[in-house]
C-alpha cells in the first residue's frame, strides 16, 4: 500500500453538493497559476506546490489545522501530496478530491474547461 491510499478522499459529485453551502470549508488549489488561469472552482485559494516556501511557514495562521480542508489540483496526484505535508504538520481533517478538476469537469460542470 503506498502512502497515498490511506488518505480520506472526497468524490467530485460530493464536492459539488458540499460546495451548495461552503461554511466551514477550507478549500485549497495546489496548481500552478497558469493552470488557475485556465480552470478554477470558485472559493479555492490557490497555494501552488512549487511556490511552498512562498506560504509554508504561514499556513497555520492562514487555515485552521482542524477544519475541514478540500485539496484540489488536476488529476489528484499533487493534491494528494498536499493532503500528507498538511497532515504532516497537524492539520486533522483534511481530504483529497478524487481526479481533481479533470474529474469535476467531465462529471460536474462541463462549463469547466480541460487543459
Amino acid at each position: 500500500m503506498n502512502q497515498f491510499e490511506s488518505l480520506p478522499v472526497i468524490s467530485v459529485e460530493e464536492l459539488a453538493e458540499r460546495l451548495k453551502d461552503p461554511d466551514g470549508l477550507q478549500l485549497i488549489d495546489v496548481r500552478e497559476p497558469e493552470e488557475v488561469a485556465i480552470a478554477f472552482i470558485e472559493g479555492f485559494e490557490v497555494l501552488s506546490l512549487s511556490q511552498s516556501q512562498q506560504w509554508s511557514s504561514d499556513i497555520s495562521q492562514r487555515f485552521d489545522p482542524h477544519k475541514e480542508t478540500f485539496v484540489l489540483c488536476h488529476h489528484g496526484m499533487r493534491s494528494a501530496q498536499m493532503c500528507l505535508w498538511l497532515i504532516n504538520n497537524g492539520f486533522t481533517n483534511v481530504k483529497n478530491i478524487t481526479g481533481g478538476i479533470a474529474a469535476y469537469s467531465t462529471r460536474v460542470d462541463s462549463k469547466i474547461p480541460q487543459y
